[in-house]
């Protein structure tokens, strides 16, 4: 498979090992969180950062977190 036009986004945090932060960005994060949903499992937050950018936030117990990010709404207009 060929990694061209994609990003993952990963903090090495050796103090909080055990925590981990990941943040996928998608090419449709609405599908893809409604996809997530169908499986029983829902977001714990999202937001929506000042440049339209938008993250759904999922954590586990142990502090790990894994975010899958979109482009603004806007952002095909």
């Amino acid at each position: 498979m060929d990694a061209e036009g994609r990003s993952v986004y990963v903090v090495e945090h050796a103090a909080g090992a055990g925590n981990c932060v990941v943040t996928i960005f998608l090419d449709d994060l609405d599908a893809h969180v409604a996809a997530i949903a169908a499986r029983g499992l829902e977001r714990d937050e999202r937001e929506t950062y000042s440049n339209g950018v938008r993250k759904a936030l999922y954590c586990d117990p142990d502090g790990n977190e894994l975010g899958f990010g979109g482009a603004p709404l806007d952002a095909g207009s």
